[in-house]
């Protein structure tokens, strides 16, 4: 398998003895050579000499005078938040440490891009020798928003940036805006739901400098088939979206709580004993909070929840005293925009751990 994601720099960075990532003058680099730091015709000189000198040393300190005599008020503001980022991560000493205090200090003033491309380098060191493509496209819910699109009683998860690039354009980039400009007729590329049968070409993909992320996951826990005759069945995938995600979210707490848990869809709460929920999403979890305090919740609401699932400790010694052998609830909602913006770090913060304040 070729490797993927290569727009994170993973490939950049230096696990330690338990991988955990730590930044090199390569990965701080990654942010310099984005777009939004690029130099233009208009970039005054003292732009310039700050940009080659920290290409060259990235790790620089950067006198506050320096920064100031850059013109563009735009390109300061860019500065300041990469190099904040940069003295951050560093002294954290990896980026997971960097992500878990994050969310610990208040009010965050770090750019949601660059904790996407973090969570992102974080997932791809989960993945590395997994060669799942269910997986992989599941663990993009991590750090990328999706755009849910309900079809045929189908819940089906497209990437938000990738989808609203291709209804631009058609999905044929600039000369595909151009003809719509122009109101040309034009056939749109072809987006594909994620299927054994085109693992290869989604991994393909993946591995390019600036993937696509044209496959949609299936996040339909059953499909119904009418048999004809009155007869429904439920089919429940042997690889589904559900099961991938609900494998990602395991790899992700393995990796920063150094617990074993198990992690399932299931099709409802039906549960006198429930006393622990976590919302996947800040939608899912106000929505269990009410269900939990027996509010009412109206259909609308209701049908806007894409997953439930169920998380049991391997070893209930590893939860909270007050809640140990009970399952944790687990809920994923889109938003009344059809959006679904996953919050990975609910699960650091809210999992009944012993010993957790």
């Amino acid at each position: 398998m070729q490797d993927g994601w290569p727009d994170c720099g993973w490939n950049r960075l230096q696990p330690d003895a338990r991988g955990w990532l730590q930044p090199t003058d390569a990965w701080l680099r990654l942010f310099l050579e984005r777009p939004e730091m690029a130099l233009v015709d208009e970039s005054c000189p003292a732009e310039r000499r700050l940009h080659h000198t920290l290409v060259a040393q990235p790790r620089r300190p950067v006198p506050q005078a320096e920064l100031d005599a850059v013109r563009d008020e735009d390109a300061r503001e860019n500065y300041r938040h990469v190099l904040a980022l940069r003295d951050a991560v560093l002294a954290a000493g990896t980026l997971q440490a960097w992500y878990q205090g994050l969310f610990r200090r208040g009010a965050i003033h770090t750019p949601p891009l660059f904790i996407d491309i973090v969570v992102q380098a974080i997932v791809r060191q989960l993945l590395e020798g997994h060669e799942d493509a269910f997986a992989w496209r599941a663990a993009e819910l991590l750090f990328r928003p999706q755009r849910i699109t309900l079809q045929q009683g189908r819940a089906l998860a497209g990437d938000r940036e990738a989808l609203d690039h291709h209804h631009e354009t058609h999905g044929f980039g600039e000369l595909g805006r151009l003809l719509a400009q122009a109101q040309a007729p034009v056939k749109a590329a072809h987006l594909q739901v994620l299927s054994t049968d085109n693992e290869a070409r989604f991994f393909e993909e993946n591995a390019q400098a600036r993937p696509q992320r044209r496959f949609l996951l299936d996040l339909t826990p059953e499909i119904a088939r009418d048999v004809g005759h009155g007869v429904t069945f439920h089919l429940a995938p042997a690889r589904s979206g559900p099961k991938a995600l609900a494998w990602v979210l395991q790899q992700w707490i393995a990796h920063f709580c150094g617990v074993a848990v198990n992690i399932r869809p299931v099709p409802r709460i039906d549960d006198p004993q429930w006393r622990w929920h976590i919302g996947l999403d800040a939608e899912a979890s106000a929505l269990l909070d009410d269900l939990y305090a027996g509010r009412p919740v109206d259909e609308s609401r209701q049908r806007r929840l894409l997953g439930l699932f169920r998380l049991d400790f391997a070893d209930p010694a590893e939860m909270r005293a007050d809640v140990a052998g009970k399952p944790v609830y687990l809920g994923m909602m889109m938003n009344a925009d059809q959006l679904l913006r996953l919050k990975p770090q609910n699960l650091l913060l809210n999992l009944p751990l012993a010993g957790a304040s």
